[in-house]
This record gives structure tokens, C-alpha cells and sequence, in this order.
């Protein structure tokens, strides 16, 4: 049996799926948000699944998603509603019926989706670190309140489930102290080897061990070179197996002994500048002639 909410929901636990390998510690951040009725905000490099926990979160706990990917230019009001008085001005002007009611030229955001739905949602703030730094902070009272005024239409919309909120940051800029302490937090390391076997697993399911550990011992090579301005990650990796497996590379074609050949194979799906690649080749070089 499932233990309840305080609100009297039944709260669902989170076990990872079969599309996502979750560790132990991400489950429980997961169900410790959900527990707490608090966001859960995730940071992480690039790559590690922050923006596709939210959606196999939602998957797993049978729940709708609704996503709300941040831009430099968003507002917190955004995520509430937003009122076209242009279009409403337009409309007067052509004496359009519609002029009547107001509540035509209110856009519902996301959070009034959220709000609205007659399912506990689970709600994505994608890269929550883009925005503004006062970004976070207008966002308090609404997440603390499960609820909001509409000025134009004198309407106050409370939430009918409390929604699992799942907030991601790149790290791009600090967070204000007064939504850190609403919020669980945690860090996505990135995988180690045997994690990162299973996540490419439930991709490439019965790829051969031989290429497998070749291809992993090249992408952790990679990764560990100092000064690499973009390290690969995890989407990477998977792109570069799904190009290996398409040409038919075979493992020994991974490491060459011929010296000409210093990157790996097909190396661009990994390798995203000149610079990260002349300093990889300086590196393979230095190594196989011993310098």
C-alpha cells in the first residue's frame, strides 16, 4: 500500500523506469520532494538527464507533464497567465464582441495549467538559471500558496492538486538564498563507468562487451584530458555508438596503433570545438610516442 499525502493523496514512489537508469540517491531526492510537497531542483553538467527525470517522472508516477523551459528573457508572470491588451485593443477598434469578456485575451501559463488539472501534475521549470535572478524569487509565494491573483479579471486561482515540481539549473548563476531554502536540492554527478554501461544498456540493448568497454574506456579518456573546454556527456555518447554501430566500427578501430591516426573514430559526435580536438590530438600524440 501506498503511503498518503498530507492532503489526503496517495503519494506514488518513484523506482526509476525502464528508459531511465535512476541511482539509489536520485530516487530518494525524488520521493523526498514528493514527501515534503517542496520542488526538487536539480543540478548537474550537461547531459546527465535533469530535463528527462522530470519526464520519467511523470511517466513512472502516471502523471501529466507540463514543461516551462526558461529563457533569458522570461518572466516569473509568464508562468502564471499573461494579458494580450494589444490584441484586446485591436478587437475594440474593429468592434470585435469579443472586447466584453477579458478573460478572451488572458493566456493561461503554466503554473495555471498546473493548477487547473484535474490530475496531480508533475511541472518542469527547465534551466531556472537563465532567467533573471529575481526570476526565482517572484515565483515564492506562488509555490508556497499553491495560488494566485488575476488582477484583470479579480479571479483567484488555487491549485487543485499540489504538483511534484522539478526545477533544473546549469549552475549559470547563483540562486537567491530564499528559494534555496524551499526547495530539496540535489547534484546529478556524473556516471561512473558501471552506471553509464546500464544507461547505454537500456539504449542499445545487447550491443557486444568488446565495443562497449573500448568505446567507454575512449569517452573516459576524453573526459579526463585537463582543459578540455567542453567536456562529452552522456547524450554524446550514445550519439557516437549510434554512428559506430551504423559504419560497423569495429572495437580494435577505437584505438588505432597507426600514428596517423590520433581521435577516435567519427570523433565529432563527442568533440564540439577545434580547440578540444588539436588538445586531444597534442595529448594521443605526447602519449603513444612517449614525449
Amino acid at each position: 500500500m501506498q503511503p498518503s499525502a498530507p492532503d489526503g493523496e496517495i503519494t506514488l514512489r518513484f523506482e526509476g523506469t525502464d528508459t531511465y537508469v535512476a541511482t539509489p540517491d536520485l530516487m530518494l531526492a525524488v520521493n523526498a520532494a514528493v514527501t515534503l510537497a517542496r520542488p526538487l531542483l536539480i543540478k548537474g553538467e550537461p547531459g546527465t538527464g535533469k530535463t528527462m527525470l522530470a519526464e520519467e517522472v511523470a511517466r513512472a508516477l502516471g502523471r501529466p507533464l507540463l514543461q516551462w523551459h526558461v529563457k533569458s528573457t522570461t518572466k516569473a508572470q509568464q508562468g502564471l497567465y499573461e494579458y494580450d491588451a494589444v490584441s484586446r485593443l485591436r478587437d475594440s477598434q474593429l468592434g470585435n464582441e469579443r472586447v466584453a469578456d477579458i478573460g478572451n485575451y488572458i493566456k493561461r501559463g503554466v503554473l495555471w495549467q498546473a493548477f487547473d488539472s484535474e490530475a496531480p501534475p508533475v511541472v518542469l521549470i527547465d534551466e531556472v538559471d537563465k532567467a533573471d535572478i529575481e526570476f526565482p524569487n517572484d515565483l515564492l509565494r506562488e509555490l508556497d500558496r499553491m495560488e494566485f491573483h488575476v488582477y484583470e479579471t479579480q479571479a483567484t486561482i488555487h491549485a487543485r492538486h499540489r504538483p511534484t515540481i522539478i526545477i533544473t539549473s546549469n549552475n549559470e548563476k547563483e540562486l537567491p538564498d530564499a528559494f534555496l531554502r524551499r526547495c530539496f536540492f540535489h547534484y546529478i554527478r556524473f556516471p561512473d563507468k558501471s552506471t553509464m554501461a546500464r544507461i547505454v544498456d537500456v539504449h542499445f540493448p545487447g550491443l557486444k562487451k568488446a565495443l562497449l568497454q573500448e568505446a567507454l574506456e575512449v569517452f573516459f579518456d576524453l573526459r579526463d584530458i585537463p582543459g578540455l573546454k567542453k567536456k562529452p556527456s552522456t547524450s554524446e555518447l550514445l550519439d557516437w555508438l549510434k554512428l559506430l554501430l551504423a559504419e560497423d566500427i569495429p572495437p580494435e578501430a577505437l584505438r588505432s596503433s597507426d600514428k596517423k591516426i590520433i581521435v577516435p573514430p567519427l570523433y565529432g559526435a563527442l568533440l564540439k570545438n577545434e580547440q578540444d580536438v588539436q588538445l586531444f590530438e597534442r595529448v594521443a600524440f605526447m602519449a603513444r610516442t612517449g614525449r
